[in-house]
């Protein structure tokens, strides 16, 4: 019997097993997929705790209640990978493979900011994880005035929308406590706008000035001095803050450095852009945040990349050549705030453009545009993440973009 594995049981690596599981021959292929623990988390949600509309058991349920029957599930911490024995080495144990799949995701390393760790969770505070959001939540509670600073350490990092989601949820919930002329809210970012295609820069950068938001862009952080509560850039610069949110470096599972598997000390798997195949690495693909690609480390990528991906495995263990039709396909709800949120649709070739989705002129949802309807298109997400996505079952949606009800210059 050949062995498939699968590093990581979050998003990608869940729904990439249960496609794959339904398509593989179990007399032919097992499948183990190995992670830390049982906790999934919704991790689009983590963005809802720190503002009470989520609490953490909205967010988190077992990871053994959407693997499909026939997949050995490990819960283990993954050591090593020998891509010449290929085996993969767990504090527990040793698994041999014929094709592995990475899907490691990336963490957050405060510990790479001079200076974070002293205020770490006390007076700097982050959203990306579900211990950071819930400590957040009472943070925010507590603040009655003073500076909100909202800090992106580096790029590329998870979700690059989220963020200005943040700072635009901030802005709702200490307006409707009566606070908000009592706080400066302030996005500092190393990206030269509010995002990093220009027109949906040009959108957003609006929307953080019609809302009083300050932005200072293309700031190179270099240190946090937590004791004097102040950010300081490679530059000199110096920013104040009363509370701050900071987003840290995005790393890879250390287990790929230390296993010459990433390209680098970052962490990351070099990645074939339209396969998904591990460029310096035989059978092997890759999916999710841990990838190279030149797009957003974001849900709505894994799963469109991972329609492309379960298509060439199959293809590849047949003996047929890879087809590159991964186009870089990235889809995003944006919370705006006041019930209201924007949507954006691009991909490698093309930077988001208004129009209606997913029906051309009808929608319901509006891009690059705010709406009631694009709001309650992101809270019913959940649902269909927990029922739909995680469980690999096929979407309405297709895995390449498409042009169709855009609104091009």
């Amino acid at each position: 019997m050949k062995k498939l594995v699968i590093l990581g049981a979050g998003c990608a690596g869940t729904m990439v097993a249960n496609k794959l599981r339904r398509k593989l021959d179990a007399a032919e292929w097992s499948i183990t997929i190995i992670d830390k623990d049982d906790q999934h988390v919704y991790q689009p949600g983590l963005l809802f705790i720190p503002f009470g509309i989520y609490k953490a058991d909205d967010v988190v349920r077992s990871r053994s209640e959407f693997i499909s029957r026939g997949i050995d599930f490990v819960i283990d911490e993954i050591v090593s990978v020998d891509t010449e024995t290929q085996t993969v080495e767990t504090t527990a144990g040793s698994y041999d493979y014929d094709k592995i799949i990475v899907c490691t995701g990336v963490s957050l390393a405060p510990e790479e900011i001079p200076g974070l760790m002293e205020g770490w969770q006390k007076t700097a505070f982050d959203f990306y994880t579900l211990d950071g959001a819930v400590n957040l939540c009472r943070a925010l509670r507590e603040f009655k005035s003073g500076n909100l600073v909202l800090n992106i350490a580096e790029f590329p990092f998870k979700c690059p929308v989220a963020p200005l989601e943040f700072v635009y949820l901030a802005d709702a919930y200490f307006t409707e406590r009566g606070l908000r002329d009592n706080i400066e809210i302030r996005l500092v970012t190393p990206l030269p706008g509010a995002f990093t295609k220009p027109k949906a820069s040009a959108f957003f950068s609006q929307l953080i000035e019609s809302k009083n938001i300050k932005i200072t862009a293309s700031y190179d952080l270099a240190e946090v001095d937590c004791e004097n509560k102040k950010i300081i850039s490679a530059a000199g610069d110096e920013i104040e803050f009363d509370l701050l949110v900071s987003i840290p470096p995005n790393v890879g599972a250390r287990a790929l450095v230390k296993s010459g598997i990433a390209m680098d000390e970052i962490g990351y798997v070099k990645t074939n852009n339209h396969t998904l195949k591990a460029e310096a690495h035989e059978n092997m693909f890759v999916l999710g945040d841990t990838t190279t690609l030149p797009t957003s480390k974001a849900g709505s990528v894994a799963h469109f990349s991972a329609e492309v991906m379960v298509e060439n495995f199959i293809r590849e263990i047949n003996g047929e050549e890879l087809k590159a039709d991964f186009d870089g396909h990235a889809n995003c709800f944006i919370e705006t705030g006041f019930e209201k949120a924007a949507l954006i649709d691009f991909n490698y070739d093309y930077e988001p453009l208004p129009g209606k989705f997913p029906l051309p002129g009808l929608g319901p949802f509006s891009l690059l545009g705010e709406s009631k309807a694009n709001h309650w298109g992101k809270m019913m997400f959940k649902w269909v993440y927990w029922n739909k996505l995680v469980s690999g079952e096929e979407m309405p949606l297709e895995a390449q973009m498409s042009l169709a009800g855009k609104v091009q210059d």
